[in-house]
């Protein structure tokens, strides 16, 4: 089964930015995915990206705001998060699966998760 590792989470100040990193330890999986769960919150879809890179798609409340984008050649899937909110504020996880989707229950792996925190 595929290792996902993510990094680049911390505590930024509303109006900042950070960028996530997912390690893929195989590149066998077709899409990819960001979710997160904030504390009594249900894990919500954030955004997805296929193989290729040229399929996209993000939550109402991010679209705008984050960018997904992938290196196949690295393995590796990418969050850009700019112009943060106290209510991105969450545990944000990494996901793999075989169909372009926007729901959890498609995407078999996952990584551990990474806390963002944003200041008001």
């Amino acid at each position: 089964q595929v290792q996902l590792v993510e990094s680049g989470g911390g505590l930024v100040q509303a109006g900042g930015s950070l960028r996530l990193s997912c390690a893929a330890s195989q590149r066998a999986h077709t899409t990819y995915a960001w979710f997160r769960q904030a504390p009594g919150k249900e894990r919500e879809f954030v955004a997805a990206i296929n193989r290729i890179g040229y399929s996209t798609d993000y939550a109402d409340s991010v679209k705008g705001r984050f960018t997904i984008s992938r290196d196949n050649a690295k393995n590796t899937v990418i969050l850009q998060m700019n112009s943060l909110k106290p209510d991105d504020t969450a545990v944000y996880y990494c996901a793999a699966g075989f169909i372009f989707s926007n729901k959890a229950d498609e995407f078999g792996s996952w990584g551990q998760g990474t806390q963002v925190t944003v200041s008001s």
